[in-house]
């Protein structure tokens, strides 16, 4: 098996011209085909690479460029356990993704498609979907490789729950089971009404098995609904003690920069917001243009994102008008060793049109810029209506649902930008992908489990600084 860089190309492109477009029946026997050179059992395998790079050193090569003093609240977020680690090691996994079968089909990828990525929030129009809402590591690279972080997850947040591995794989299977059925849909459905699809999670709530759980997703779908910016997260994130509204500091998860640091920015701040807005279309630049900028401030979220130059941008449109917006700092893929660079020269402009690829409805006020030292951002609202799984109370049987519905999500993001006729007669109809991957999972836990026990020794040998948060 080669596992040579494939040319990097937009997974839209093919070799074929508009005038010979494949058929439907072409390009499912095309993926079909796919299986005598990449067989669908192959995916069951986890070898462990003879050149294997440390653990530990990969996670020491992701600190580097981030701020230094929030390193060992990271390490910290990573000890807690074998999935709090797998969270934050996605540039590990990449490597070891690199190493494993692919078919040769490419899709916009989310990069880190773990579980804890999902969640719903509000579109533009004021619904509120269940979709993939992290892309800060999307690229294109070939399917599977999401496929496969996911279900890993599904393993490591099953074993943190203190469910067995016969319920982990049932997980999996789940998982795959229903990425398979619908992209065997998708690729049925035409072009256009795969584009408009999307979960609205007011259709999923009377599907959901577990009464208790259906009841918890609706009071929080209440009340992410009636949670205003200026009744509630104003008053939570914010200050008016002083002559202009400012953001509180709460170190060292809030916090400004140093006074003279703070001052000496104000003007790169500006000119990067400036060029942020040029990145927006020019009904919703209007909308930005109603408003002013008072205040930003670094904001640690996550657990791989920890370290980096994320925050939030205070806006006023009046006295009694707020706008919260997220940065983030968009550094470049885990994928780009392994799935070749982007083809964008921002990153933050990666993340964004690889948000508009994948979501089925994306931010009203997502767009990118360059800050300074040449640093790239993204920016989208912050908490519009976002709901997140709370992973560490599903029961079994809800675990098992929401397996199945990831499934789904990932099967939409990826039908949207590849080709779902082509996976799925890749995938075909019999459940022999979804065993190998249930295997598959199994074992990549067992490493992601082995790779936490040396960060734990590193800690305990005094090679890594921790902080541990308050519970």
């Amino acid at each position: 098996m080669s596992h040579e860089k494939p040319e990097h190309r937009h997974p839209l492109e093919t070799s074929q011209s508009l005038k010979s477009h494949p058929t439907r029946e072409e390009l499912y026997a095309l993926g079909k085909s796919l299986r005598q050179k990449t067989p669908r059992e192959t995916h069951a395998a986890w070898h462990v690479p003879h050149h294997r790079r440390d653990p530990i050193a990969l996670m020491e090569e992701s600190n580097q460029g981030r701020i230094a003093h929030l390193i060992p609240v990271r390490h910290g977020r990573m000890l807690v356990s074998p999935f709090t680690f797998y969270r934050g090691a996605a540039l590990n996994m990449a490597a070891d993704l690199a190493q494993t079968p692919a078919s040769g089909i490419r899709v916009q990828a989310c990069g880190d498609c773990h579980l804890m990525n999902f969640g719903s929030y509000a579109t533009p129009e004021r619904r509120v979907i269940f979709d993939i809402n992290d892309l800060d590591e999307t690229l294109p690279a070939p399917w599977e490789w999401d496929v496969k972080r996911l279900t890993a997850s599904f393993v490591l947040a099953c074993r943190d729950n203190g469910f067995g591995n016969d319920v982990a794989r049932e997980a999996v299977l789940n998982c795959v089971r229903s990425y398979r059925k619908r992209m065997f849909e998708y690729s049925e459905m035409h072009v256009m009404d795969v584009w408009y699809a999307s979960i609205d999670v007011e259709d999923l709530i009377p599907k959901i098995k577990d009464a208790d759980a259906a009841r918890r997703v609706q009071k929080r779908l209440a009340k992410a609904r009636e949670r205003s910016v200026l009744e509630h997260e104003f008053p939570e994130l914010a200050t008016t003690a002083g002559l202009t509204p400012m953001i509180k500091d709460n170190p060292p998860l809030i916090f400004h920069m140093t006074d003279r640091a703070y001052e000496e920015q104000i003007a790169t701040i500006q000119q990067a917001f400036v060029q942020y807005r040029e990145t927006m279309q020019e009904d919703r630049r209007l909308l930005l243009d109603r408003f002013k900028l008072m205040d930003t401030a670094i904001k640690v979220v996550g657990v791989g994102s920890v370290g980096t130059y994320c925050g939030i941008l205070l806006l006023m449109a009046s006295e009694h008008d707020p706008l919260f917006l997220q940065f983030k700092q968009a550094r470049p893929s885990v994928l780009e060793p392994y799935a070749g660079k982007s083809l964008h020269s921002n990153h933050g402009e990666r993340i964004v049109h690889g948000c508009r690829m994948m979501q089925s409805a994306s931010d009203l006020f997502l767009g990118w810029t360059e800050g300074a030292a040449g640093r790239h951002f993204y920016v989208r609202q912050l908490k519009d209506m976002k709901i997140k799984p709370m992973v560490e109370i599903f029961s079994q049987s809800v675990m098992l649902q929401y397996a199945e519905i990831c499934g789904w999500t990932l099967a939409h993001a990826h039908a949207r930008s590849g080709e779902p006729t082509q996976i799925a007669g890749y995938l075909g109809k019999s459940d022999k992908f979804d065993k190998a991957i249930a295997e598959f999972s199994i074992a990549y836990a067992d490493q992601s489990e082995k790779d936490h026990d040396l960060l734990v020794k590193a800690v305990r040998n005094g090679k890594l600084e921790v902080f541990i948060e308050e519970a």
